[in-house]
């Protein structure tokens, strides 16, 4: 089934799993919602119009999201594709909006700063999803979508 994730910017619609009364267990990972990642357990409750929208994170799952912009895509450029096989070498995992735009998955075993030094080093445009930029610095000013 679908849950509805939207803020001012944003809606999204993840595929998610029923795990209890109004608990769903998150079946992939964000492309545009932020604090949520894959198998995240939610609150979610049927909108007047019957779609599930989400109400808030009920438990963490550990998994991380991060989001990146590939250009060109990685169906055109084998150096895209490069930056996506050393994601996957260092135990991430991601699915694409399309082969530009793409969510990360950082599993829990897999340290969050060694995915943000390789993207990186790497050169292309990333920004962080879940955790937000905000929580890992709450000093700084901005949001720090897309570095």
């Amino acid at each position: 089934m679908k849950v509805l994730i939207q803020d001012d910017d944003n809606v999204e619609t993840l595929w998610a799993e029923r795990v209890g009364p109004d608990r769903y267990r998150l079946d992939n990972s964000p492309f545009f919602a932020y604090g949520v990642s894959w198998q995240d357990i939610i609150e979610a409750r049927p909108a007047d119009d019957g779609m599930l929208t989400f109400v808030r994170v009920v438990e963490k799952a550990g998994h991380r999201t991060v989001r990146v912009i590939l250009d060109p895509g990685a169906d055109r450029s084998l150096e895209s594709q490069a930056v996506l096989d050393g994601l996957v070498a260092l135990g991430a995992s991601y699915e694409g909006a399309n082969p530009r735009y793409l969510a990360i998955d950082i599993p829990p075993k897999v340290a969050l700063d060694s995915i943000v030094e390789y993207l990186v080093a790497s050169g292309c445009q990333w920004e962080y999803g879940d955790p937000r930029y905000s929580d890992l610095f709450p000093e700084e000013q901005g949001e720090g979508r897309l570095a």
